[in-house]
């Protein structure tokens, strides 16, 4: 029979530990079922679960909170169970502590604290991997305390091995969050970073993980073993963690990624989906739904699962917790890429919470919480599920009581540690059965039945063959992007991408797109490898440090096809003729394996709700492509001829090959055809045109290649433009016509010594800040808001004003001086930063030398061009943490 449950029914054996006063019945709750009626799944099947000891603050005396933002946190004190079946009186048994047998792993207590988490069930539903950590060596420096290693256990033989055999290799990386791929090989989560070390050492840095950008953490990235250990490929490169890889039926994998680039709107979980080869990288579902639980806006969709109905179960929840509890949740991602919003770009409701009005980020509910939630995929619609019952902590009387909706509403109660047990949910029935009961002071937690599935589709590695086998060879894979012009699905380009097209009906110069910037992020290291102080971001640490891939030219239809750099994370930028960045920047990383070619349909408006990221997602492009199979473009050279529905980057990677980046933009005109009209003129902005320090080595800057970075530092590059002799002498080379250097006259004092107001309240000269003696004071003066200066007996100070407002005491009566006078208020005078680290096109300095400027022709195109990228990739004082100083 089943019946509606209170408390006193489903916890009888552990009301007095928990202190409860009387046994309300939690009105709107899911009901208990009491029958022991035979189910072939719950007697049948084993079930696995983890045991893990709540750990309290010693001050507080509250929850130890756990950081999903720290995958390699250790909460010490778990085990791993295998219960022989989901009966609530079935025995369970230890299956870990074997690993850890001797005194060596006993702590001065006598306690073996060891950690286990993140269990994944094989195909065949005998073997179990999961994610175990050592307990914790004492007197240790962290450097040299275990680390997370993946582990597999063998119902069948009751065999327990970790998955790495060497010792050296096992502690190369932090390794969590395991899943077996079809063909047996083992996907999982690490800060191993083995091929980024690599391509590290290409840029003459030493190999080391690269932190996440939020600084505090090495990344935790996919990558891909044998089930022996051997053979371990990084497959993703996120600067952030990249966990929880979920199998799905077609063999891609779906996980779960955190967007943190520019730490600002894009900061949040999402779900992704990638191919074993790491190939296929593509966004999935989330971005723009992290407010779709009630009275939450920090929602991660974390810990991917497979679901009867098709569907993706997620756990929701913020990134910290103390309580523990999410909202178990299905998004169906084959129909929507947002909670509200399908794939085509209407409305509708994708997401459906297991259970409503569940107790979540700290907030108490009569329905409890829930924890881990484990699809049993028999078709039945159950889950095994971690759960506890709202629980109350009389202040007053300190005991814990049950929940009542009086209670919630009343100051005289708190929230009382959670007792997590793991129950059999029936969403269908509103039920649940007991599984493990709670016990006080303990956490039941992700358990699963070890159950024989359908095996996943097997995808091979993908094969590559001419152009872009040439280009994998090489390191490269290749970027297309169909129009940049085509922003979410409207035609943006000047009387339309085919007018734009078209050299005659719009020339060269009339085109707002003509060049791409291929960005990437810097690796970030710990204080252990390279320790700088944080004025090395400059201005702004939001976008970290950034190096430059290089340029290549937009076609005149707005479309690029380019070779970029393989196993790299990158973002673009998209340029006008001066190198200067048009839209708003691409805050989300990209990435190809070597010989993959990532498509994209054109750009997105981040402000936009437009599905974008997804191949099946958004509008369909707006360019069509060339109209006919043979023939050029109108009014495009012959030799270009074009097949049906290409754009020109295509026809001309086609007819050529690929474009590959260059550290200079480089313009030629070489499509229109000279029948029709004048060849534009070509122009070159090159780092060769620099009287000051380039950004880039003497080789990179002759032949490109995939390990070319350009790395702009402010003091290296930027600074030496202020003191550059820009004196215009006569015909007699010797005679000082005019002297355009920037400090003759952005200095506070003139040729004479004499202190002066520096021209237009901007200082470039040499000498430390006394705001930040680690930067440059003309720095400051660009970036930094001042006050405006006056000179005062030959001295500079800053200018005061008189506000109009007096003194006053408490009561508001004026303040008078020893002369009986009011006293007035005076302030210092604002003066705005001329530079912008939002980028060239926002930064007052540019238009100073723009035609028509005050400063038009003082400064060289090379030099703006200079000015402009590291303006657009942030404005950071330096780009490479192994040139900056040490702390």
């Amino acid at each position: 029979m089943t019946t509606q449950f209170s408390l006193r029914a489903i916890l009888p054996s552990l009301m007095p530990a928990f202190g409860l006063i009387s046994a309300v019945s939690l009105s709107g709750c899911l009901s208990s079922s009491d029958s022991q009626t035979a189910d072939p799944v719950v007697v049948e099947n084993p079930v696995a679960y983890v045991q893990r000891t709540l750990q309290v603050e010693e001050n507080s005396g509250t929850l130890v909170e756990d950081n999903l933002a720290d995958p390699a946190a250790f909460r010490p004190g778990a085990r791993l169970y295998l219960k022989p079946s989901a009966a609530a009186g079935a025995s369970a048994r230890d299956i870990t502590s074997r690993a850890f047998a001797g005194a060596g792993f006993l702590n001065d207590e006598g306690e073996l604290r060891y950690d286990v988490k993140d269990l994944h069930v094989s195909q065949d539903g005998t073997r179990l991997l999961f994610a175990m950590r050592a307990p914790e060596i004492e007197d240790a420096d962290d450097e040299d305390q275990p680390t997370w290693n993946i582990w597999e256990y063998d119902s069948a033989s009751d065999t327990l091995s970790r998955i790495i055999g060497s010792d050296v290799t096992a502690r190369a990386g932090q390794d969590v969050a395991p899943a077996y791929l079809p063909d047996g090989r083992i996907v999982f989560s690490s800060t191993r970073q083995r091929t980024s070390k690599a391509i590290l050492l290409d840029e003459g840095k030493p190999q080391f993980p690269g932190l996440d950008e939020d600084r505090d953490t090495p990344a935790f990235v996919l990558h891909v073993m044998d089930d022996d250990g051997e053979n371990i490929e990084q497959i993703t490169f996120n600067q952030s963690h990249d966990l929880d890889p979920l199998i799905t039926d077609n063999g891609t994998i779906v996980f779960s990624r955190w967007d943190n680039a520019g730490q600002t709107r894009n900061n949040g979980v999402n779900l992704y989906q990638v191919n074993p080869d790491g190939t296929g990288l593509s966004y999935l579902y989330g971005r723009h739904s992290h407010d779709s639980v009630s009275d939450s806006s920090d929602v991660q969709y974390l810990k991917p699962q497979k679901t009867d109905s098709g569907a993706v179960q997620v756990q929701l929840r913020p990134f910290e917790s103390s309580d523990y509890a999410s909202v178990p949740a299905e998004v169906s991602v084959d129909e929507y890429v947002e909670a509200d919003l399908r794939l085509d770009g209407t409305a509708g409701s994708g997401q459906r919470t297991l259970v409503a009005d569940v107790g979540f980020d700290g907030e108490p509910s009569l329905q409890g919480s829930y924890g881990s939630v484990s699809p049993l995929l028999d078709g039945t619609g159950r889950y095994l599920v971690s759960w506890t019952p709202c629980r109350l902590r009389d202040i007053a009387r300190e005991q814990i009581v049950n929940c009542t909706q009086e209670r919630l509403d009343s100051e005289a109660y708190e929230p009382a540690a959670p007792v997590y047990g793991l129950w059999l949910l029936d969403v269908a029935s509103g039920t649940q059965r007991p599984v493990v009961q709670p016990i006080e002071g303990e956490q039941f937690d992700e358990a699963v039945l070890l159950k024989e599935r359908t095996l996943e589709t097997f995808l091979p590695e993908s094969q590559f063959a001419g152009d872009q086998g040439v280009l994998a060879d090489d390191g490269y894979g290749v970027l297309d992007i169909r129009s940049v012009y085509d922003l979410d699905g409207v035609d943006t380009a000047p009387g339309g991408i085919s007018a734009t097209a078209d050299p005659v009906q719009t020339p060269a110069d009339a085109r707002p797109a003509r060049f791409l910037r291929l960005e990437k992020p810097v690796a970030m290291p710990d204080d252990n490898v390279r320790d700088f102080d944080n004025s090395a971001f400059g201005r702004s640490r939001g976008q970290l440090m950034r190096e430059i891939l290089g340029y290549v030219p937009v076609e005149p239809d707005g479309s690029v096809r380019v070779a970029v750099p393989a196993n790299v994370a990158f973002a673009v930028s998209v340029l006008d003729a001066d190198g200067q960045r048009v839209g708003p920047r691409h805050q989300n990383w990209l990435s190809v394996r070597p010989g993959e070619v990532l498509a994209c349909k054109g750009c997105h408006d981040p402000n936009s709700d437009v599905p974008h990221g997804r191949p099946d997602a958004g509008p369909d492009s707006v360019w069509a492509g060339a109209p006919t199979t043979g023939l050029p473009f109108p009014n495009t050279e012959s030799a270009l001829f074009a097949d049906m529905g290409e754009t020109m980057a295509q026809t001309y990677a086609r007819v050529n090959e690929t474009r590959k980046p260059t550290a200079d933009l480089i313009y030629e005109d070489e499509w229109t055809d000279p029948g029709a009209t004048a060849k534009a003129a070509s122009f070159t902005l090159a780092y060769g045109d620099l009287d000051t320090p380039p950004p880039i080595s003497g080789v990179c800057a002759t032949e490109w290649a995939p390990n070319c970075r350009i790395v702009i530092n402010y003091e290296q590059n930027v600074h030496p433009l202020w003191d550059l002799n820009r004196e215009v002498l006569d015909i007699d080379g010797v005679t000082v016509l005019e002297d355009n250097t920037c400090t003759g006259c952005h200095a506070p004092t003139d040729d004479g010594g004499m202190a002066q107001v520096p021209a237009g309240q901007l200082d470039l000269t040499n000498g430390a800040s006394p705001a930040e003696p680690l930067h440059f004071n003309a720095y400051r003066e660009l970036l930094f808001p001042d006050n405006e200066q006056e000179l005062v007996n030959d001295a500079l100070v800053d200018r005061l004003v008189d506000t109009g407002e007096v003194l006053r005491d408490e009561e508001g009566n004026p303040i008078l001086d020893a002369n009986g006078m009011q006293q007035p208020i005076f302030a210092t005078v604002p003066v705005q930063a001329s530079m912008s680290v939002n980028g060239a096109r926002v930064s007052r300095f540019m238009a100073l030398f723009q035609a028509g400027g005050s400063h038009e022709g003082r400064m060289t195109d090379a030099e703006l061009r200079l000015i402009a990228e590291w303006l657009d990739i942030g404005a950071q004082y330096y780009n490479n943490p192994f040139d900056a100083p040490e702390d």
